[in-house]
C-alpha cells in the first residue's frame, strides 16, 4: 500500500481527500490493536493532530487504539496540550508518555565502521539502536507513525525513521546521532536528505526495524501568511523510502526560503504554545543561521520560554556551559565527563550558538536577564521588544518599521529553512 497525494492548483489538500486517504491506508485489515505515533505539540503545524484524531475515530469502535507521542527528549504533553493538539475526540486516557531514559529496549547496533564511513572519518563510535518497548509488543497489528517532513538541524529533513529512532528512541541513539550531526555540520545537512545521521537511520530501518509492523504517514505543510491557517501540501503513506523522498522533494519546494542577500536583522516570533525552552526555541537560530549576515542581529520574541532544557539534567548543563560556540563546546566536551555522558546536550550547545558570527537576543519574561546572559545570549525585556516588533503588525519577510529600521520577520521558525541561495547551493545538494 502506497499513497501519494499533492496539492494542486494552489489549493491545499482538502479534508475530504485526507480522510479518504487515511481510510484507504487501513481498509481491508482486521485490526484489533493499533499504536499511533504522532509528534507532540512542538509540531503544532504538522497536521498530525488532525490525522491522529481521524485515525482514532475510524478505529475506536472496532479495536484498541493507543496513542504515544514521539516525544524524544521533550516533556510529556499535558491534558490541556493534548486537547489543543488532537481535539476533543481523543481521550487523554488513550495517550501514553514515552520516557527516553527508561522505556526503551536495545534491538541492535549501527557499527562504528559504518558511522566512520558516513561521517567522513569525523566520528567512529558505534550507535546502539533503542526503541520504546511498545514498538516490540507483538499484540499490535499495526503501528502508524505520523509526522511532518521539514528541514531539520540534526538529520537534514525531519521525520520518517527519525520519528521512531529519536522520537520513540533512547538516550544512546539520541545522544550519538545529535553529536554526529553537530560535528559534521548543520549547514552541510539542513534541508537535504542523505546526511550522515539519515544514513544511520536508514541502516537501522534496513537491518533492525523490518519486523515492526510500521507504516509512515508523512505530511508537508505550509502556513498561509494572511490567515495563519495551516495548508496541507502533501500526504505520503506507506513503508517505502521512496515516499519519504517524494516528501523531501516537496518540502524543499515549499519550506526552503532562499534569499539573494544576507540579512542584517532578523526578528523571530516563538508561539508560546509550542516553544517553552531554548532547547526548542533555538530553532530560531538553526533555521536562520544560513541567512544572517556576518555582524548581523537575531532577536527572538519568546513569550513562552521559561527554561533552557526540556529536562532537569540538560537544563543544568546548558546553564553550566552556555551557548559559547562550536570550538569552545568541543573543548568542554573533551575535558568534562558530564558532557561526554550527555552528547545531545553538547550538540545542542553547538547548534544554538552563532560562533560569534551574529548576535542573538532573547526577549522573554519567564527567564531573568541574569539567566539569559548567563548562557551567552543578549537580553531584551519582552514588553519592550513586543512594543517595537509587534507580531500583529509585522508580515513574514521584509518590513520597514515606523522609525525607518528594516528587519526580516519570521512568524514561525519551525516550518521552514531560510538560507542564502549561494551558501546553500555552495554546500552541495546532499
Amino acid at each position: 500500500m502506497q499513497i501519494s497525494v499533492k496539492a494542486a492548483d494552489n489549493r491545499p489538500i482538502s479534508d475530504e481527500i485526507l480522510i479518504e486517504s487515511l481510510q484507504k491506508s487501513i481498509e481491508g485489515r482486521k485490526l484489533s490493536k493499533v499504536l499511533l505515533l504522532p509528534p507532540d505539540l512542538t509540531r503544532l503545524h504538522s497536521y498530525a493532530g488532525k490525522i491522529t484524531a481521524a485515525y482514532y475515530n475510524m478505529l475506536k469502535d472496532t479495536c484498541q487504539v493507543d496513542i504515544m507521542p514521539a516525544l524524544g527528549t521533550h516533556e510529556p504533553m499535558t491534558e490541556e496540550e493534548c486537547l489543543g493538539f488532537f481535539g476533543p475526540d481523543v481521550p487523554y486516557s488513550a495517550v501514553i508518555s514515552h520516557n527516553w531514559r527508561t522505556d526503551i529496549e536495545k534491538i541492535g547496533t549501527v557499527p562504528s565502521e559504518f558511522v566512520k564511513e558516513v561521517s567522513e572519518g569525523l566520528i567512529d563510535y558505534p550507535i546502539d539502536v533503542e526503541v520504546n518497548r511498545r514498538l516490540l509488543d507483538k499484540s499490535y497489528d499495526q503501528i502508524i507513525s505520523v509526522g511532518q517532513v521539514v528541514p531539520h538541524e540534526v538529520v537534514g529533513m525531519a521525520n520518517y525513521t527519525k520519528n521512531i529512532l529519536v522520537g520513540c528512541g533512547g538516550k544512546t541513539m539520541i545522544d550519538r546521532s545529535h553529536f554526529l550531526g553537530a560535528v559534521y555540520g548543520m549547514e552541510r545537512m539542513m534541508g537535504r536528505d542523505h546526511s550522515p545521521v539519515r544514513k544511520v537511520f536508514d541502516y537501522a530501518e534496513e537491518n533492525l526495524l523490518k519486523d515492526i509492523p510500521l507504516i509512515y504517514v508523512l505530511t508537508v505543510t505550509t502556513v498561509d501568511n494572511m490567515s495563519g491557517n495551516v495548508r496541507l501540501e502533501g500526504l505520503f503513506i506507506g513503508r517505502e523510502r521512496r515516499l519519504f523522498e517524494e516528501a523531501v522533494n516537496l518540502s524543499q519546494q515549499k519550506n526552503l526560503i532562499f534569499l539573494e542577500e544576507p540579512l542584517k536583522k532578523v526578528v523571530v516570533y516563538l508561539d508560546e504554545r509550542e516553544f517553552k525552552s531554548t532547547w526548542l526555541g533555538n530553532k530560531a537560530v538553526y533555521r536562520t543561521r544560513m541567512a544572517i549576515a556576518d555582524g548581523g542581529e537575531l532577536i527572538i520574541l519568546a513569550p513562552g520560554v521559561r527554561r533552557f532544557g526540556e529536562d532537569e539534567t540538560i537544563d543544568k548543563l546548558i546553564r553550566k556551559y552556555g551557548y559559547v560556540g562550536r570550538m569552545k563546546v568541543l573543548e568542554h566536551y573533551r575535558t568534562n565527563e558530564d558532557l561526554k555522558e550527555n552528547l545531545s546536550a553538547a550538540a545542542h550547545l553547538i547548534h544554538g550558538s552563532s560562533d560569534d558570527r551574529f548576535s542573538i537576543t532573547y526577549a522573554t519574561e519567564k527567564l531573568s536577564e541574569e539567566d539569559i546572559r548567563g548562557v551567552n545570549f543578549k537580553y531584551m525585556p519582552l514588553e519592550e521588544a513586543l512594543k517595537k516588533y509587534d507580531p500583529e503588525k509585522l508580515k513574514d519577510g521584509y518590513n520597514t518599521l515606523d522609525d525607518g529600521e528594516e528587519i526580516f520577520y519570521i512568524g514561525n521558525p519551525a516550518i521552514g529553512l531560510w538560507a542564502g541561495r549561494k551558501l546553500f547551493e555552495g554546500e552541495g545538494n546532499g
